[in-house]
């Protein structure tokens, strides 16, 4: 469909649709990211690695996030 054949309603759907990927996009990226590093800290004993997992991952899904919608 071109831009100019684009209703209203496709319109809202697209914005719905960035509106629940964007936090699971942020949620699932705390969930992996962060569940590899409780892994990686009961594993070798550090407890810094599940925050330090955390962070990786909702600084790569933000990264995610403007590949996809950002530019």
């Amino acid at each position: 469909m071109s831009e100019k054949e684009r209703s209203p309603e496709q319109d809202g759907r697209d914005f719905a649709n960035a509106a629940w990927s964007i936090p699971s996009y942020l949620i699932s990226g705390m969930i992996i990211w962060g569940g590899s590093g409780w892994l990686l800290s009961r594993w070798s004993g550090v407890h810094a690695f599940f925050p330090i997992g955390i962070i990786i991952g909702v600084v790569l899904a933000i990264y995610l996030v403007y590949l996809k919608y950002g530019r």
